[in-house]
């Protein structure tokens, strides 16, 4: 089928509502078929004209102030490329065929930016709603005209209100991009560690501003050894993301030289101290050691990460759990636990977005990860992290970032 051909110029001309369109210099470059009617201008007394020289204010009226407010909102445009809706404002018209004679005129404008491909703005959209006539009374008893002020004032705020949560809705969405983008690069798919299997996931929440501060890392150690983590920051947004990827890093490194995972919690919460947003942050650092068939933990405030057997049995490793950084208002030593593991074993650690719910207890989500770990533990480490996020996941998605690494022992 072939593609219709469309007309803008006859579509811009047709569009309901007066509509014009102006140079940075505040210049006319069109306008459309309802602006010349409603304003009372015919084409040629608009177009390469200055918009003021066309529409002087009234030289008589104390309150005239429209001139000055809308040249204020049209150079915002131009300075900041963002639409602009004004209040409703009087702006008298004189009389084309009577000279000297002002027309009373009530408008709500909204200038918009049309950007260039440089990201400059190119042109104004001036579009303005003639609402005059829900100012002036028509007659007969009941109609007040200070209720008709009131009334198109409530109106013009109402826009304005749309056009802030618009204007809002947009930045969210900007700044939801860039944390997502943020965290991607701090969170890449991990490296093989050494000849392990092992999968990670991370799911953001829904919602504009709730991606958050969950982050995962594997740590080649030397000997056939490996230190995985997995946090959460408190908060939401950029700023979130930011701490993140510095608690992260930290976290990483101290992890090289540390001598165990309490260690390693221990250096990073003495960093986390200097760290603005890193209080209350939870983190789980865990130590593999496949010489020994060891799992070596320590845990500040964080769930516990779940061991599935080779039997078929899982525990919760929960016996060296310690408050989130910050907490204690001195440094104190962090617990630390082992436990040892056979061959075919499954270890997975995660964030709370995984297991908890709001209006539940901690508990169920446990239950609910360790019921669906023991179905279908045997899977790979690949299909494993999807049949959890399935079975412990909302379908319709999560008001919490969530985090998951699984690793085959």
């Amino acid at each position: 089928m072939r593609k219709p051909q469309i007309d803008y110029a006859a579509v811009f001309h047709a569009l309901p509502g007066m509509v014009a369109l102006l140079t940075p210099d505040l210049v006319y470059a069109d306008a459309n078929e309802d602006f010349l009617r409603l304003a009372g201008r015919s084409r040629e007394q608009l177009m390469g004209r200055y918009i003021f020289d066309v529409f002087p204010e009234h030289p008589d009226e104390p309150a005239a102030a429209g001139m000055r407010e809308t040249r204020a909102s049209m150079l915002r445009v131009v300075a900041t490329g963002e639409r602009d809706t004004m209040a409703l404002l009087r702006y008298d018209i004189e009389d084309r065929e009577r000279p000297g004679r002002w027309l009373e005129h009530y408008w709500s404008p909204v200038n918009a930016p049309v950007l260039g491909p440089d990201g400059d703005v190119v042109l104004i959209v001036h579009r303005v709603e003639e609402v005059t006539e829900l100012i002036h009374a028509r007659g007969g008893p009941g109609n007040d005209r200070s209720a008709r002020v009131l009334e198109a004032e409530l109106y013009t705020r109402a826009r304005e209100l749309q056009e802030l949560n618009e204007r809002l809705r947009r930045t969210q969405a900007r700044d939801r991009e860039v944390a997502l983008a943020l965290q991607a690069a701090m969170l890449p798919a991990p490296t093989p560690v050494g000849h392990h299997r092992a999968a990670v996931r991370y799911r953001p929440a829904v919602g504009a501003l709730n991606v958050c501060g969950d982050w995962y890392d594997l740590v080649d150690l030397p000997g056939d050894r490996i230190a995985v983590a997995v946090g959460d920051v408190v908060g939401h947004g950029l700023g979130a993301a930011g701490v993140m990827g510095q608690l992260r890093s930290a976290l990483s490194a101290a992890a090289r030289v540390a001598d165990g995972p309490a260690r390693a919690l221990e250096a990073l919460g003495l960093y986390a101290r200097h760290v603005d947003g890193a209080e209350s942050t939870t983190v789980v650092k865990v130590y593999i050691d496949w010489a020994t068939h060891t799992i070596t933990y320590s845990s500040a405030g964080h769930p516990p990460p779940a061991l599935l057997h080779h039997d078929g049995t899982m525990t919760f490793l929960d016996r060296a759990t310690d408050p989130p950084l910050g907490a204690r208002p001195e440094h104190v030593p962090r617990p630390e636990a082992s436990t040892a593991f056979t061959e075919g074993a499954t270890l997975v650690l995660y964030t709370d977005g995984l297991v908890e719910r709001r209006y539940e207890d901690i508990d169920a989500g446990l239950d609910r990860l360790a019921g669906s770990l023991v179905r279908h533990g045997q899977a790979a480490p690949e299909a494993l992290a999807d049949a959890l996020l399935a079975d412990l996941l909302p379908a319709t998605g999560n008001t919490d970032d969530t985090a998951l690494v699984i690793i085959r022992l």
